[in-house]
């Protein structure tokens, strides 16, 4: 029986947040479930891919081993009752529709924020965790750095990653080009609900900003500011740190404004300050920016950029699964022509075999001369002979009949028994 490649995913398409955080599984989990599962069941080119909206396996094998990993997850994360799990798990057992997953999940297809860029520098870690540990063979190399040039033709071709298509990294992106003349900006969270933690995580793309996170339950802030890097303060030091800062996000749940005209006027503004909005209902006062000094930006000018760029995406989709397509046809060429090798390989054996039998039974006198001459002759023979064997199955290959040719000549010269004598 053929190795099939096969995929198990939960993604935000198919499991709510709460569960995604029961399932997901840091680096050293990845590491010890790559080890069990090279260990306990032969898998060969396995990829384990774990980040907010997905956690995703992939392996070559012949039998469908989806339940038995699924349990081995469960049993790595002290999780006793994973079967209740188990209606969030999607399954890929056809060997193209998983492939075809993996080139969309790479690409930005399957995010939530569809293009989503940081999804192929995942990919990319997952790949190398693998390889790593060996867990990837001649298939999943060529299979990844197919992805990966697809991934450029993608960038180079479409307008499918231009722009900042979430309201959080859009956030990030006019602050990263309204401080770009300041050195070190210092940048006040305020706020760590679904918007701030997002804003919160794409601040990786300012490295030189100096953050700091505010909120009321300090635990939260806490929790975020260790995992990310950032200094975190008590919410009832908030204003002084508003008064230090270049710049100030709000993304709070109040009735009425926190942020006020008469506060924002006590502050010592030198140059300017970038105060932005992502609170609904807003949590600014829009007459702030009568305070010299003052720039504000609100969730609706944000999400306006945001919306602009997700069209233009969405518009660049037919010709992202146009390019996707044509290197999953590119990649099955090569995987079938790879179906064949181990035949082509026995039959040179064989023919090598017999020749050099033959060459040992008739040159036992021959001198040194004589049998370089018989060498290049026999040689040469074997090549032709071979030529037309090779060419019928690799054109058998693109015709999807090379089983067939296979059966054919592993009948006619015995190929099975000849190898297992060498």
């Amino acid at each position: 029986m053929q190795n099939k490649f096969r995929a198990i995913s939960l993604s935000h398409k198919s499991a709510p947040v709460e569960i995604r955080e029961i399932i997901a599984l840091d680096e050293a989990t990845i590491h010890a479930l790559l080890v069990k599962l090279k260990d306990f069941f032969s898998v060969t080119d396995t990829l384990i891919l774990s980040t907010c909206n997905r956690t995703e396996l992939y392996y070559s094998h012949e039998l469908d081993l989806s339940s038995e990993i699924i349990k081995l997850i469960g049993l790595e994360k002290g999780l006793s009752s994973i079967i209740d799990y188990l209606e969030y798990f999607k399954i890929y057992n056809n060997d193209r529709e998983a492939i075809s997953h993996l080139f969309k999940v790479s690409m930005g297809l399957e995010a939530q924020v569809v293009g989503d860029m940081q999804i192929s520098n995942q990919v990319k870690r997952a790949y190398q965790a693998s390889a790593d540990l060996g867990m990837a063979g001649p298939f999943l190399h060529r299979l990844m750095h197919t992805i990966f040039f697809t991934n450029k033709r993608v960038v180079q071709e479409t307008a499918f990653r231009d722009g900042a298509a979430s309201v959080s990294y859009a956030a990030v992106e006019l602050i990263e080009e309204l401080t770009s003349n300041i050195f070190e900006p210092r940048i006040l969270l305020i706020g760590v609900g679904e918007i701030g933690k997002d804003v919160a995580k794409n601040m990786v793309h300012l490295p030189n900003a100096k953050v700091t996170i505010a909120n009321r339950t300090l635990d939260k802030a806490e929790t975020l500011g260790s995992s990310m890097g950032f200094d975190v303060i008590p919410f009832e030091n908030v204003v002084e740190a508003m008064r230090e800062s270049d710049v100030i996000i709000s993304s709070i749940m109040k009735s009425e404004p926190f942020i006020t005209k008469n506060l924002v006027k006590t502050f010592d503004i030198s140059s300017y300050k970038l105060f932005v909005d992502l609170s609904v209902p807003r949590s600014i006062e829009t007459s702030i920016e009568d305070v010299p000094g003052v720039l504000l930006y609100n969730v609706d000018n944000i999400r306006s950029k945001a919306s602009e760029t997700l069209e233009n995406r969405l518009a660049s989709v037919p010709k992202v699964e146009q390019i996707i397509e044509e290197s999953i046809d590119e990649f099955y060429n090569w995987k079938k022509e790879m179906m064949v090798s181990p035949t082509i390989n026995k039959l040179k054996n064989a023919l090598e075999q017999i020749r050099l039998e033959e060459m040992e039974r008739f040159l036992k006198n021959a001198d040194q001369k004589e049998i370089e001459v018989v060498e290049r002759i026999t040689k040469s023979m074997m090549q032709k002979i071979l030529k037309v064997p090779v060419v019928q199955l690799k054109a058998a290959c693109q015709r999807n009949q090379a089983d067939g040719m296979i059966e054919i000549l592993s009948d006619l010269f015995d190929l099975e028994k000849v190898n297992e004598k060498k």
